[in-house]
């Protein structure tokens, strides 16, 4: 299904015409299968692995493209990070001086990174409509181009080769999930699928914290939304331009946005699972699939559109993903505060092959009486059954459940009543 609403002027030679300019210098990437996803959907998924791609995403295509076409002195450019990196490395390598605009909240990581490739970065404080505003003004006082992170047909039509390699690795392929914030690679592969395979679904997907892009469709106009903080940072955009608006209007077929604990747990499954570091923003199309958000009939291509994570961030997301996918709980027990209530705990978890992974100890709770602790333990489990079945084992063991406390000990139980 296409929608009218495009008056870009772009067409599929022009993304053809792109690929050919920079061929030089991006990288085709693997499309790799994933029986584990498949199992969960019940069709062969692929993963376009744009995580791979030189500067760790797909940035460096629409960057590479607009500097051949504009052959610039110098150029400005404003990102959240993975456009950061693709407008540094791509000026770095035609000998062009660049300036990058990040607020002042991006990722350490990817700042750290565009100026390891040769930029100059200014930090700024809000989102990344105030990093625009302030590239732009530096464009305007000194000259320089300013390179979009979407706004822009140079960039669209380079984005645009990711599809052209779907089709070419996978021809069967009837289902593209692709990650989307301002809509620059969605609207590329979009235009580079459909162009050529019009029953082909396209399908957008997009962090529920900023769904700009869900919400223009709503409402047949770009829309912006409230900034919002989101594991998937790489598409924390406002909305679509009113290019990138017109293109997915008229070569999208779907728009979903995903919650982040889904998000999370896309990104630890990726990891574990395909063995791939992935951002936050890389797993939406996973987190699309594993969530039940699209329902793909026959091959499905799932766009991994970058792997620029924070370290720290990584932790921290492989926490919340656990979490999210149940396999992490905390478990609370009111316990005497005398010798061999904690060893009677544990051993009843460990009984039960159940991992302690963390113990709070809070010797006065003003809910209980005195003589009566609050343990909070985080224990590893692995899944939903297997809390179920610790929480029984539990039970059977003497521990009771208390109105205030998930568990209480039998000593405890005894000083309480």
């Amino acid at each position: 299904m296409t929608r009218e609403g495009d008056s870009s002027g772009l067409t599929l030679a022009d993304v053809q015409a792109a690929r050919q300019r920079i061929a030089a210098h991006v990288r085709p990437t693997p499309l790799l299968p994933s029986a584990a996803l498949a199992a969960v959907v019940g069709a062969p998924v692929y993963l376009k692995c744009e995580n791979l791609q030189r500067t760790g995403s797909f940035k460096i295509r629409g960057a590479h493209h607009m500097l051949a076409v504009r052959s610039p002195e110098a150029v400005v450019a404003a990102s959240a990070g993975n456009h950061a990196q693709g407008v540094a490395l791509a000026a770095s390598e035609r000998g062009i001086r660049a300036t990058v605009v990040m607020p002042r909240t991006a990722p350490l990581a990817k700042q750290r990174a565009t100026r390891g490739y040769g930029a100059e970065v200014i930090l700024v404080d809000g989102g990344l409509s105030d990093a625009i505003g302030h590239a732009q003004g530096l464009a305007a006082e000194h000259g320089w181009l300013f390179v979009p992170p979407f706004d822009a047909p140079e960039i669209v039509a380079g984005q645009g080769g990711v599809g052209l390699e779907v089709l070419e690795q996978l021809p069967e392929c009837k289902t593209v999930l692709v990650p989307a914030g301002g809509g620059g690679l969605l609207a590329g592969v979009a235009l580079a699928l459909k162009s050529q395979r019009p029953a082909l679904r396209v399908v957008g997907v997009q962090s529920a914290a900023m769904p700009g892009i869900v919400a223009s469709r709503a409402a047949h106009a770009p829309t912006t939304v409230e900034r919002a903080r989101t594991v998937a940072d790489g598409v924390a955009v406002a909305g679509p331009s009113a290019l990138t608006h017109g293109l997915i209007e008229r070569y999208v077929d779907d728009l979903v946005a995903v919650p982040e604990g889904d998000i999370a747990s896309a990104v630890v499954f990726l990891l574990e699972r395909a063995r791939l570091v992935v951002e936050g923003a890389g797993a939406l199309g996973v987190a699309a699939l594993r969530g039940g958000f699209v329902r793909p009939d026959g091959p499905v291509v799932v766009i991994v559109s970058g792997g620029n994570i924070d370290v720290s961030l990584l932790g921290r997301l492989v926490q919340r993903g656990l979490a999210a996918d149940g396999r992490q709980r905390r478990v609370t027990f009111a316990a005497a505060n005398v010798p061999g209530e904690l060893a009677l705990i544990t051993a009843t978890l460990a009984a039960g092959g159940v991992n302690v992974i963390e113990v709070g100890h809070d010797l006065t709770p003003p809910d209980l009486p005195v003589g009566v602790a609050r343990l909070t333990l985080r224990v590893e489990v692995a899944d939903d059954d297997a809390y179920a079945q610790l929480s029984a084992r539990l039970r059977d063991a003497g521990f009771a459940a208390g109105a205030q406390v998930d568990f209480l000990t039998p000593a405890a139980a005894a000083s309480r009543f």
